[in-house]
């Protein structure tokens, strides 16, 4: 059969060396990508199988005509996307294309773009099958992933495509995009930098998998009913998710509990685990699509369910309740984000998850190995593994066992691997805050696992001798195993053990690694130790969330370029004092406050002044985060303004005050401090001696969605930690690529921040980590300045209500016990709100100073730090997709 290409213009392609370069790609298409060789599992057996191959000779006929009927890819101009979307809506929604409202046109829309994204998926992973090259498996347990729709329309390069086509449909798209709900697999920091991670990898075009798991209920919904929170189930699957593909014949058994027995094996003993219990994982496939590249490659989420062996034998002997039991103790596994770990029964819930994600995990990791490859000496060569904190270091464990008990590699050859293939990147600052698993609970659940991180720390320990000596209590610190009333695991000590890399997620980070956390590993091994401060994608954090500012920087820069290339950014140094710009940056700061405004007042029934400051603090509430910090600097605010005369109020600065996030279920000190801010908003608020001069708001359930309109519309952004207590803090670069400015400790990557945009463009105030240490001794004789003494009074003598709920919340930060230093710290805190005051006024000054935060943003960028893992820590290169 003969048959032609055209090119995207409908062009007949006939040069030679395009022509070999679809041949080639037409024939690495049909022999298919990764996955292709899987099948289902038989039902009474809980391992995958393969499905041998067809010879190409034999396919030939039905190669042919698959190619005659899909020889191009879908296309994107208006008619092409109007039918596909009403195709999905009627074959796919199954609704009637002449009577269907917004959600169901989203579903169809989210469809049609996921058709176009699968493309993408099948030719970068048969790209990657093809050329095998070195991969990089990124283990973590959360991923904070948002809403996809605009980000994958805006990375594939066809948003205004279908902003036109469902126009003349009579659609928004951006009135579609706001019914999809928000897939919160995390919290905080640490999950939503690894779906940025994810991002960058699928931009730069590096070979990788991202491994984690599917819950199926994210992170709790919050709910405020009278000032305090409430917790509900997040049920985020309840209306589909058309992001996912499950994969029903990618399926692995994970196993628990049992015995460990010797067996005998070609004359040598080997050790056998003979599980107590069995559940499957199933993948669920979620592709990346990169910008301005056809790489888009795979996150893999994993959902725990029973065991078809267990499930055929209840059903054999008629026993249906203890089906029932045995599906819901599996599904149980990947069902909740951060179970309440306090329990015993919690902390095995915990581990079983770890376990689970990590088995399954790494069983894909070595099956896609032995596709291609039968010597195990190639496979530091093929294949790096990253952990994203301790929660994936069992990895460590598996990997060992795997290569000892299944493939029977020797301890030496085994332990060679381990040490040539693990990097892991830890997110703690202080040694209460590193991960321990109690030996007995690790023994019932993993008992081969437990002897093989014994047999870990023996050899490590003899090691440790010969080279430090008898310091008993240098090897004590530095042992896996913790001795004493429970003994425990330590996972971060086995962590660094095993890997090639430790890295930091800042300089500061770096630092207290080197000097505190792992002094002992750092004075043995220094060139381990590296750090890669970490980074926001601006895909997600300007192009989708802020478009208008995208649109704008684009016509500065004369380029749309940054996007991809973030260090053009610098450019707008260039125009940070031309008049046009401030006018039309100004512009664009107003619109995002209306947009915020307006979310305020539909969700509070609060209206608030466009011309004020909105002051902004969006974290998960923590002691050390000092959200109680500002609201006390809010109370004094307001007992100021109280006791001005009338004209002296007409020289404030106004400020509409936003606080958002959320607390801990059991934290009961950070559900205090969610009441306290509704208390003060409730009294501030209904003042009307105060008006538009102060207001204080508290969003509810704060999450990507929300913070894609919250950063925007912030004029600034507090950053309040306690010196040495934050690790890098990405939460200050979203808003600094916004233009947002900042006030901060000198904590985290906000030390680097400085460096970027000057001093004089942020406001920095509070101790340094080298003076929080002697502060601390100080004590009883630490004087706190008499501002803070009575804001802390007026709460405790209840002018705000509630003076003996508060009452602990109060102690918490008097005389010794303000261990997070708020009383030494808030005069600096006073004086930073009063130069940002002062900046505010002078129109001309804060846009230059906001400009110029956003010009200085592009180091912190995840493409910066995607890059400098690759070439740094993994040892991969860029694998671009052809086509």
């Amino acid at each position: 059969m003969t048959f032609f290409v055209t090119d995207s213009r409908g062009n007949k392609i006939d040069d030679q060396k395009s022509l070999e370069s679809i041949n080639k790609a037409l024939i690495d298409a049909i022999d298919g990508d990764d996955d292709a060789a899987l099948s289902v599992a038989p039902p009474d057996r809980g391992v995958v199988v393969r499905k041998p191959r067809l010879d190409f000779g034999e396919r030939k006929g039905q190669a042919e005509r698959m190619l005659g009927l899909m020889d191009v890819f879908l296309k994107n101009d208006p008619i092409s996307l109007q039918k596909d979307i009403l195709h999905h809506v009627e074959y796919t929604v199954a609704r009637s294309r002449f009577s269907f409202d917004d959600f169901e046109a989203y579903q169809a829309l989210a469809h049609s773009v996921r058709d176009r994204l699968i493309e993408r998926w099948h030719d970068t992973l048969i790209h990657f099958k093809k050329e095998d090259p070195k991969r990089v498996y990124f283990l973590s347990l959360e991923f904070l992933m948002g809403r996809s729709l605009s980000n994958i329309v805006i990375n594939l390069g066809i948003r205004d495509q279908f902003a036109d086509a469902l126009s003349q449909l009579g659609f928004d798209f951006e009135v579609l995009a706001e019914q999809e709900g928000d897939a919160c697999l995390g919290n905080g920091g640490l999950a939503r930098l690894s779906a940025c991670q994810m991002d960058s990898l699928a931009t730069l075009d590096y070979p990788a998998v991202g491994y984690g798991l599917r819950y199926q209920y994210g992170l709790f919904r919050q709910v405020i009913v009278d000032g305090f929170q409430h917790e509900q189930p997040d049920y985020w699957l309840n209306f589909g998710n058309p992001w996912e593909i499950e994969r029903v014949h990618i399926t692995y058994p994970v196993k628990f509990y049992g015995t460990v027995t010797d067996e005998f094996l070609n004359g040598e003993k080997c050790k056998v685990w003979v599980p107590g219990e069995m559940v499957e994982a199933v993948a669920y496939d979620n592709p990346i699509p990169g910008y301005g590249t056809r790489n888009t490659i795979n996150l893999r989420l994993w959902a725990a369910k029973p065991s078809d062996q267990h499930d055929m034998e209840s059903f054999n002997t008629g026993d249906y309740v203890d089906a029932v039991v045995n599906r819901q103790r599996a599904e149980s596994i990947s069902s909740i984000l951060y179970p309440d770990d306090r329990s015993y029964q919690g902390k095995e819930l915990r581990l079983k998850q770890q376990y689970f994600f990590v088995s399954a995990s790494v069983q894909d990791i070595f099956r896609r190995f032995k596709d291609t490859h039968k010597k195990f000496d190639e496979f530091p060569e093929k294949v790096a593994l990253q952990l994203n904190d301790t929660h994936p270091s069992l990895a460590i464990a598996e990997v060992m066992r795997v290569l000892l008990d299944e493939e029977h590699l020797s301890w030496h050859r085994a332990w060679d691997i381990i040490c040539k293939i693990f990097s892991f990147t830890t997110h703690t600052v202080s040694p209460e805050g590193l991960e321990k698993i109690p030996v007995d609970l690790l023994g019932n659940l993993l008992p081969r696992h437990l002897q093989i991180i014994y047999d870990i720390n023996f050899n490590f320990v003899e090691e440790l001798k010969k080279m430090i000596g008898l310091d008993y209590d240098r090897l004590t610190r530095m042992s896996i195993v913790e001795e004493g009333a429970v003994k425990n695991i330590r996972m971060a000590n086995l962590s660094v053990i095993c890997s090639h890399t430790v890295n930091g997620v800042s300089r500061l980070h770096s630092e207290l690694l080197r000097t505190k956390l792992f002094k002992d590993f750092y004075d043995l091994w220094p060139h381990k130790f590296q750090y890669k401060t970490n980074g926001v994608t601006q895909r997600r954090w300007i192009v989708v969330s802020n478009p208008s500012l995208c649109a704008l920087i684009s016509k500065w820069l004369g380029t749309e370029a940054w996007i991809r290339d973030i260090d053009l950014l610098i450019g707008l140094r260039d125009y940070a004092t031309n008049a046009e710009l401030h006018q039309e940056w100004k512009m664009v700061k107003k619109v995002n406050k209306i947009r915020l405004a307006e979310y305020i007042e539909a969700m509070s029934g609060l209206k608030v002044s466009l011309d004020a400051m909105f002051d902004v603090q969006t974290k998960r509430i923590h002691e050390y985060k000092r959200q109680l910090l500002n609201i006390l600097g809010i109370i004094h605010r307001y007992d100021c303004i109280k006791n001005m005369y009338k004209n002296d109020r007409k020289k404030v600065v106004p400020r509409v005050c936003i606080i958002g996030g959320k607390a801990a279920p059991g934290y009961e000190i950070a559900k205090k401090i969610i009441k306290l801010c509704h208390v003060v908003a409730e009294r501030i608020n209904n003042d009307n001696d105060i008006g538009d001069l102060l207001k204080l708001v508290f969003i509810p359930d704060y999450n990507v969605s929300v913070a894609e309109m919250v950063i925007p519309g912030a004029d600034l952004s507090q950053h309040l930690s306690t010196a040495g207590h934050e690790a890098s803090g990405t939460g200050s670069m979203k808003f600094l690529m916004n233009g947002c400015l900042l006030l901060a400790t000198a904590d985290g990557s906000t030390i680097e921040m400085v460096e970027e945009i000057g001093q004089d463009n942020m406001f920095l105030f509070g101790a340094k980590a080298h003076e929080v240490v002697a502060l601390r001794k100080k004590g009883p004789t630490l004087k706190v300045p008499l501002q803070f003494s009575r804001v802390v009074r007026m709460i405790r003598d209840g002018h705000f209500g509630f003076e003996d709920y508060f009452k602990s919340l109060c102690d918490k930060i008097e005389g010794t016990s303000d261990y997070f230093l708020l009383g030494a710290d808030f005069m600096s805190y006073l004086e930073a709100q009063a130069a940002a005051d002062k900046a505010f006024v002078d129109e001309e000054r804060w846009t230059k100073m906001s400009i110029l935060s956003a010009a200085g943003s592009g180091r912190f960028s995840t493409d910066r730090t995607i890059q400098e893992y690759a070439e740094n820590t993994w040892d991969i290169q860029p694998c671009r997709c052809p086509f």
